[in-house]
């Protein structure tokens, strides 16, 4: 499907309920936000007089969040305690419209919270509440059971792996879900960290930013700076590892996409970022993962698939704070950008 100013409309109408299952690493974003006006006396160290205090889904709900604001329907797959903030991350799910299937609870790891302290606009600490060991033998087979059941259960067009490196997407979990991917046709996309970044083999997409390309190919980053040697270690990584697409986020680069054609070449597309008024980098990758995964169910060009992603990853980072894409405001961008439109 090639996107043009005509039929733009009917891809952003057909992702209505597209049914996406995200498995990955989920959590709690809190927020503690106040003034500062001086310093303690105890130790040298500013004073938050608080003023709000704010919780939110964070990590792998993120992508979840993203495709829900773009009208599909994503189900979450991921491992919370039994613990108050695992009840208060189910009671997040259920306000955004996101059902709960997906989700087991666990005795053996609390529910993962992050907590921004934030002084006159500006974060002064962030406590992390975690563990991110892998998850036991018994909460990962709880883990598979139920990704299994919900794809022999639900009309699943794509899964997609989120990891935030917290435990939860293991090496032996990777494998049985891309083998049942492959043999049921379904495309897989990734959003890796470093611990599993060889683990996966023939996904559909795979989305690393520089960074974690670096540290899961063992390389300086100062090696993948030009464009003609990141192409050819990417190059050499996907006949390593079989996958069909490798899209790598480049910060104020934009991204460059690698694929295999039809005739069996391998291309490289580098796709610059747009100059944007950037107040927060958090949550961008979530957002491109999320708009690349729907451009590919819905059968969008691999170069246009990427410029989509490229546009709502930039739009996202003029808000301060982790937020979903804005659908209407994508759309409207898409048009302008894309088709040169006014």
């Amino acid at each position: 499907m090639k996107l043009t100013k005509d039929n733009i409309d009917h891809f952003f109408d057909s992702i209505h309920l597209q049914e996406i299952l995200v498995i990955g690493d989920v959590m709690l974003d809190e927020y503690i936000e106040g003034e500062v006006s001086r310093i303690s006396p105890e130790a040298p160290v500013p004073i938050v007089n608080v003023k709000r205090r704010k919780t939110c889904l964070g990590g792998a709900a993120n992508v979840a969040l993203n495709l829900r604001a773009m009208g599909a329907l994503p189900i979450l797959c991921g491992v919370v305690g039994e613990d108050g903030k695992g009840f208060d991350f189910l009671r997040h799910m259920e306000a955004a419209s996101l059902p709960h299937d997906g989700i087991i609870r666990s005795e053996e790891r609390p529910t993962t919270t992050k907590k921004r302290i934030i002084g006159n606009k500006m974060q002064l600490l962030r406590v992390d509440e975690e563990v991110d060991s892998p998850i036991s033998p018994n909460d990962e087979r709880r883990m598979w059971d139920n990704i299994l059941q919900l794809l022999q259960n639900r009309p699943i067009q794509a899964i997609i792996f989120e990891d935030y490196d917290k435990g939860v997407i293991t090496g032996s979990l990777i494998a049985k879900v891309t083998d049942w991917a492959l043999a049921h046709d379904i495309p897989v996309c990734v959003d890796p960290k470093k611990r599993n970044f060889n683990s996966y083999r023939q996904v559909s997409l795979f989305k690393p930013n520089l960074s974690e390309l670096s540290a899961g190919l063992d390389i300086p980053k100062s090696e993948l700076e030009n464009s003609e040697a990141l192409s050819r270690h990417i190059e050499a990584f996907m006949q390593k590892s079989g996958h069909r697409m490798v899209m790598a986020t480049l910060s104020e680069n934009g991204l460059i996409l690698c694929q295999y054609l039809k005739d069996g070449s391998f291309s490289s597309t580098w796709i610059p970022a747009i100059v944007r008024n950037i107040c927060d980098v958090s949550g961008a990758g979530d957002t491109v993962i999320s708009i690349a995964t729907l451009g590919m169910i819905m059968g969008v060009s691999a170069t246009q698939m990427a410029e989509m992603a490229n546009i709502a990853g930039g739009l996202v980072c003029e808000t301060v704070g982790v937020v979903p894409v804005d659908k209407a405001l994508l759309e409207k961008e898409c048009r302008q950008i894309l088709f040169e439109e006014k």
